[in-house]
């Protein structure tokens, strides 16, 4: 228990210095959905370090997985963030080599999250607890691929914008 108690705690650390990472780049940035990007994870880092806390606290006095956590978080909207610029002519300008970096180091930030949380679910034998790590390590999955996604679409919006015009093929 102390190992994930103090791996909490270091999630918890993780989830505060991200979300000023993402404020930060929110502020810095001169591309618009750059800019939506980072400050939407920024918002759900916020809400996992909240329910982090809470469980930490909560774990922390009782010496065991609280029965009153609310072991919920949202599911993360990152994603629609693109989508939602498309037809944005501000939304066309490529990213700085600024912008690409920052975007590097959160695709860094997020892939160790989904590490630690995996690690976090597969340490846990409480069923709740396993639950819950693992909800966490999906939506830093969900930050991951839209990250991923910003990456692409800052290097090159034309080929961005095509791929998402494409009729997509599913083989049904």
């Amino acid at each position: 228990m102390d190992k994930r108690m103090n791996a909490l705690a270091f999630a918890l650390e993780n989830e505060e210095k991200e979300r000023e990472f993402y404020l930060a780049n929110a502020r810095r940035t001169k591309n618009m959905a750059g800019k939506n990007m980072f400050k939407q994870i920024a918002d759900e880092e916020k809400e996992h370090y909240e329910v982090l806390k809470a469980l930490h606290e909560k774990w922390e006095k009782q010496k065991k997985w609280p029965e009153t956590v609310p072991l919920e978080v949202k599911k993360s909207l990152a994603g629609s963030i693109l989508q939602a610029m498309s037809g944005k002519k501000s939304a066309r300008i490529t990213g700085s080599e600024d912008d690409l970096k920052a975007v590097r180091t959160a695709i860094d930030f997020e892939a160790r999250g989904v590490a630690l949380y995996t690690k976090l679910e597969k340490e846990s034998t409480d069923p709740r607890e396993k639950a819950f790590f693992n909800l966490i390590a999906s939506v830093e999955r969900d930050h991951l691929l839209s990250l991923r996604d910003t990456q692409e679409f800052l290097t090159d919006p034309a080929t961005w914008y095509q791929n998402m015009e494409k009729p997509m093929l599913d083989g049904a």
